[in-house]
């Protein structure tokens, strides 16, 4: 039996991953079972850390005492969530699902989910572990992204992320944990995209650990073309503007870089009212007034039917952001059949083939990004573009091709 371990379930973009990966592979025949801090709706073989309400209360205060452990620390509160100090967890080696397991496949697990000792306990069981990495933080000091620093690849100090960066800051000495706890693990790890595989390998923390790349996968039967008319009107938008997409769990988020959409949207013709924008996401719908073409806001959506036909609804998707690993929402689009326009950082340029099925602009450049709005608005007239998004999805990213590559992993684990 494969366990899987995930801070979220159903929620954020790892939270998602772990729910489709588990569901891929009970369809698959794997038996597979999924832990969670809590539950967000009813799934086969998932299972919640938190039952009652007494659990629940103490899952909120591991995730508070985790955040209030770092608060000294950060530089300001714009980075309150992009490093994860991992020194509050729960102790989960003793629990039945652990102990049952033949193998154990972690996800994204801060946040008070499981801490640095949690890890430690769980790797002294000696079983395999393959950890899913949905971020760079296993091989970093705390940072989930590393926004240029390249100190992981020697030794993490001097944090860019801390109020007093120092030698030996909090950066160094969980590195230093890191390190130890590795040191004798019997860990595979696993990036979504062959970036972050590449950074794996470099890192000097993860250098030395088997490591290999195996995509995110999606439900390609629930995210299909259903028709961008009927999704329209499903959702009461106009019928005859071109669309853009822009989506995220936090549309706010710096890292997304929605103000190179907003700049990239300047470069039209202003007294051009074809193109509007559907935003999808949290977010504050006054944020998005100025904006240089008509708006609507979706906000966030978690009905499944209803977040394909803002998919469907739009005539591209636009992902501009400056950090990213395997962004399911270009996924997720591709799927529907809408093509994707995406920055040359992180795995998108992996999903997005360029002048084929989308279009892979040049990193922070508005003006690159307005071309390739440009190139799916003139060259997707006979969905020629849309087919061959929806194709590479198929071919890559569903859930029988994804969960024959974790079958395979796990076996040769096991065979070991």
């Amino acid at each position: 039996m494969v366990l899987q371990l995930s801070t979220f379930h159903w929620e954020g973009g790892a939270g998602v991953a772990a729910a489709r990966l588990h569901q891929a592979l009970l369809k698959s025949g794997i038996e597979s079972n999924l832990l969670v801090s809590q539950l967000s709706g009813p799934q086969e073989h998932a299972h919640a850390l938190a039952n009652t309400k007494w659990e629940s209360r103490k899952a909120w205060g591991r995730f508070v005492a985790e955040r209030l452990h770092f608060l000294p620390f950060e530089k300001d509160k714009s980075i309150r969530f992009a490093f994860s100090p991992a020194e509050v967890g729960a102790d989960i080696s003793e629990h039945p699902l652990v102990r049952a397991a033949s193998v154990i496949h972690l996800h994204w697990i801060n946040f008070g989910f499981l801490s640095l000792q949690s890890l430690e306990k769980l790797f002294a069981l000696g079983k395999p572990v393959v950890w899913t990495l949905h971020d760079m933080w296993a091989s970093t000091g705390g940072c989930h992204y590393n926004r240029g620093c390249d100190h992981y690849l020697s030794h993490c100090q001097y944090c860019p992320y801390l109020r007093k960066p120092e030698q030996y800051d909090i950066s160094f000495s969980q590195f230093e944990a890191k390190k130890s706890i590795y040191k004798e693990a019997n860990i595979t790890l696993v990036s979504p995209s062959r970036w972050l595989d590449e950074t794996v390998k470099k890192a000097a923390l993860t250098r030395h650990l088997p490591s290999l790349s195996i995509p995110n996968c999606i439900d390609t039967e629930l995210f299909r073309p259903t028709g961008q008319l009927k999704a329209r009107k499903a959702l009461a938008l106009p019928t005859d503007k071109k669309l853009l997409l822009f989506a995220g769990a936090n549309t706010q988020d710096p890292r997304k870089g929605f103000a190179y959409l907003k700049k990239a949207l300047e470069e039209f013709n202003p007294n051009s009212s074809e193109i509007e924008v559907l935003v999808l996401g949290k977010g504050n719908a006054q944020k998005f007034e100025d904006m240089p073409v008509k708006t609507h806001f979706l906000g966030k959506i978690t009905d499944p039917n209803r977040m394909v036909s803002a998919y469907n609804a739009a005539d591209m998707i636009v992902v501009p952001s400056l950090e990213d690993n395997l962004p399911n929402t270009i996924m997720e689009s591709m799927a529907c059949g809408t093509p994707a326009v995406g920055f040359a950082t992180g795995g998108i340029p992996e999903m997005i083939g360029h002048l084929e099925n989308g279009y892979v602009a040049d990193a922070k450049s508005a003006e690159s990004l307005a071309d390739g709005i440009r190139w799916i608005l003139e060259n997707n007239a006979e969905n020629a573009v849309s087919n061959k998004a929806r194709q590479k999805v198929l071919d890559t990213y569903a859930e029988k091709v994804v969960a024959g590559q974790y079958s395979k992993l796990y076996h040769s684990l096991l065979n070991e």
